[in-house]
């Protein structure tokens, strides 16, 4: 690329994003106001979920829908978590932050389920996976992919027959 191509700014069809944020533990965390993401966390290594617990799980994410994030679909399998989700506007203008909505259910599940079994320590790794959803393709795309994960693990023939999964309707 020309030094005149690369300084004119979009001229690659790229334009640069306002309002970014970073973090990172293992994995890079962005995130940008109003984005829509693609999110999936794993409980710990030998750790799996119960019916019971699974119930726990998405009664937990679904707990903030409309409060602080939107949830468009979720799924709780055994020992992993899949969900399309949209941050809500804050009071103060900008919007939730998506960590902290994630620890939130994370942490009220892990400690329900914990009393539950009468243990303690860590159900769920801290890492998770997200992704800023770039367009309605993708979106999807990722929608299709948390259907059909049930269906893909042999636990339904049909995504509507699996209870842990949440489908918002218009």
């Amino acid at each position: 690329m020309t030094s005149e191509h690369s300084s004119r700014k979009g001229s690659a069809g790229f334009q640069p994003v306002s309002s970014l944020e970073t973090t990172r533990r293992r994995l890079p965390h962005w995130q940008q106001c109003g984005s829509v993401y693609f999110i999936s966390w794993v409980c710990r290594p030998g750790q799996t979920l119960d019916p019971a617990e699974q119930n726990v799980t998405l009664e937990a994410i679904r707990f903030w829908d409309t409060r602080k994030w939107t949830v468009y679909a979720a799924v709780v399998m055994l020992d992993h978590v899949h969900l399309l989700a949209q941050p809500l506007a804050g009071p103060d203008g900008g919007y939730i932050n998506l960590g902290e909505i994630i620890h939130s259910v994370k942490s009220f599940s892990a400690q329900k389920i914990n009393r539950t079994r009468r243990a303690q320590g860590s159900l769920w790794q801290v890492e998770r996976y997200d992704r800023i959803v770039r367009d309605e393709a993708e979106f999807l795309e990722k929608w299709q992919y948390i259907r059909n994960n049930p269906v893909k693990a042999g636990f339904v023939e049909r995504p509507e027959d699996y209870q842990w999964l949440y489908e918002k309707q218009d």
